[in-house]
């Protein structure tokens, strides 16, 4: 590979169409405030490097960016790039990854707003991520180990995995398709609203409102703790071991757990005759 070692850059597109490049322990700074100095690379490793620009690294194709830094003026450091590597780095700037493809990301550091929108393909490993909006209408992601707090996270995503994970959220898989959580904790309110094909497997789950107007949900061997008016017009199948605080209008399926504080049967606008067990006896209304 060619090298590029120990440079500072600051005008715009200043290493434009790189090839088969190394960038070690470069800065990416200055008075001239240039945009988008890695616009249009092809294989090359940045390694060691700081960023303070804007629009650093776009329609990158097979790039590695690994033990650097991209701090808050580096706005929408990674968009339009396929098959990337990120690895022990930080990134702080708003509006990181969006539109890009096949992305593994392991061991970083995240603090970025409105992160991985219409993303495919994403892998995610021993890293934590702060933000706001997280993968909102995005696809095709696994995710093992992660250290995540946001609000709005993972609404319009299809087809993701998250394993040994802790999510401590809002909103989270808000008309979410097709996502599998294993042996997490998820943290925080109204979860899940209008998802379809959502299965949680030996997860706690945490939180007022959760889980209601799904369709084909599934709970394996789960906790809930604090879940108040839970199921509300959900199809279900929910195992959960320990107790309920409250099942309102649950549509269709069967509902077991060790306790439920409160069976709601009020004013349905549906038909809602899901089957609610309780310490092994079929529950009724209180």
């Amino acid at each position: 590979m060619n090298l590029i070692e120990n440079k500072t850059f600051d005008q715009e597109r200043a290493l434009y169409n790189i090839k088969d490049t190394l960038v070690k322990d470069c800065t990416f700074a200055g008075a001239a405030d240039g945009e988008s100095v890695l616009k249009e690379t092809r294989d090359i490793v940045i390694d060691g490097c700081t960023f303070s620009l804007r629009y650093p690294i776009w329609h990158a194709k097979k790039y590695k960016l690994i033990n650097s830094r991209l701090d808050e003026k580096t706005r929408a450091s990674l968009w339009y790039s396929d098959n990337g590597v990120i690895e022990n780095t930080v990134i702080t700037g708003i509006k990181a990854l969006r539109e890009c493809k096949d992305t593994v990301i392991r061991k970083c550091r995240i603090e970025s707003p409105e992160f991985g929108w219409k993303t495919s393909g994403t892998k995610i490993s021993q890293t934590s991520i702060v933000s706001e909006y997280i993968f909102l209408d995005a696809e095709k992601i696994e995710i093992d180990d992660l250290d995540f707090k946001g609000k709005y996270s993972f609404q319009y995503v299809r087809d993701l995995t998250i394993k040994n994970s802790v999510l401590d959220t809002k909103d989270a898989f808000w008309h979410a398709k097709n996502v599998t959580v294993m042996d997490s904790v998820i943290k925080g309110e109204y979860l899940a609203w209008f998802s379809e094909g959502l299965t949680l497997i030996r997860c706690k789950i945490i939180g007022t409102q959760p889980l209601c107007y799904c369709r084909d949900l599934k709970l394996i061997d789960c906790e809930m703790t604090d879940c108040d008016l839970s199921f509300e017009y959900s199809d279900v199948e929910a195992d959960v071991k320990g107790h309920i605080d409250s099942v309102k209008n649950p549509r269709s399926g069967r509902i077991t757990a060790d306790s439920i504080g409160e069976i709601i049967k009020e004013d349905p606008v549906m038909e809602c005759d899901a089957q609610i067990i309780a310490n092994g006896t079929q529950a009724s209304a209180l």
